[in-house]
């Protein structure tokens, strides 16, 4: 069964760094590109970056180029979110995402984590 477990969300102040992780099972890792979606309260849900089935990374959302990092370890599993210089609008609930490919439509990632909380104090 396909299972995407998300953690290291929390409340970090505006300038600070948090660290996701997804821990992936039920699915052959080289086959699957990985990604982070998020929706931030009262705003549709964004796609924030990708890791290819390749592990290359694809960063959909402009406001968080030069600011975030996405990383894939297949031994382990996991594909890693690093924020960095975290703002106040990066508040929102971040979901770990999986499908054949990297899509820039949200609606077409075929599984979805239960999502981790990141809140951005000012």
């Amino acid at each position: 069964q396909l299972r995407l477990v998300e953690s290291g969300g929390g409340l970090v102040q505006s300038g600070g760094s948090l660290r996701l992780s997804c821990l992936a099972s039920g699915f052959t890792m080289e086959d699957t590109a990985i990604g982070w979606v998020r929706q931030a309260p009262g705003k549709e849900r964004e796609g924030v970056a990708c890791s290819t089935r390749s592990g290359a990374s694809i960063i959909f959302a402009d406001a968080v180029k030069g600011r975030f990092t996405i990383a894939r370890d297949n031994a382990k599993r996991t594909v890693s979110l690093d924020m960095n210089s975290l703002k106040p609008e990066d508040t929102a609930v971040y979901y770990c995402v999986s499908g054949r490919n990297c899509y820039s439509d949200v609606e077409d990632w075929y599984s979805w984590g239960h999502g981790t909380q990141v809140t951005v104090s000012s």
